[in-house]
């Protein structure tokens, strides 16, 4: 296994560490939980980095980045709701737009079509990090000054989901009407 593989793989392996350090109440969790995720996320830069200055870029990398990005925001997002610090729709709204486009990605596959993904949609990823991060770490140092950063940043993250989905589904537009024949 190469090492962008590998990079991949410890994100995939830091998702239950995440999930067990978030759920356990002990002093300074939330911080930690925090640096869990953010370790794990940006690792996300760091294994496509060093795929493509090796050139090992291979399918199973091409399959375990988008798989473990998906279950690194999910297993966050689903531990917020369980918290009660996001309302299960927003949770549903960002996860069910992943759903949405790794199937319209699986439909442009079988027609050796790849959609790769779009600066909106890293924009997106980005402003979901950064909501998550300030959901976990309880607005920490903004909570000082009584600003909500992470209901903040979590709008604007929404905002992006919704965005950066319709923006993929114009751009594939084709590929559905095909489909239809």
């Amino acid at each position: 296994m190469n090492l962008p593989n590998r990079i991949t793989l410890a994100r995939i392996i830091l998702v239950p560490v995440f999930l067990a350090i978030v759920s356990i109440k002990i002093t300074y969790g939330q911080f930690l939980a925090a640096a869990v995720f953010i370790i794990a996320a940006s690792t996300d830069g760091l294994d496509g980095y060093f795929a493509r200055k090796r050139n090992q870029v291979t399918k199973l990398g091409k399959f375990m980045d988008p798989l473990a990005d998906k279950l690194l925001v999910s297993a966050a997002l689903i531990s917020l709701v369980e918290l009660n610090i996001i309302s299960a729709w927003i949770a549903f709204i960002i996860i069910g737009r992943e759903f949405a486009i790794t199937g319209l990605r699986s439909i442009a596959a079988a027609d050796g079509i790849v959609i790769s993904a779009s600066k909106l949609g890293k924009v997106k990823t980005i402003s979901q990090i950064v909501a998550i991060v300030f959901l976990l770490i309880k607005d920490f140092p903004f909570n000082l000054l009584n600003i909500p950063i992470g209901k903040i940043s979590l709008g604007v993250a929404v905002i992006f989901t919704i965005w950066s989905g319709l923006d993929y589904f114009n751009r594939a537009s084709h590929l559905l009407k095909a489909g239809q024949k």
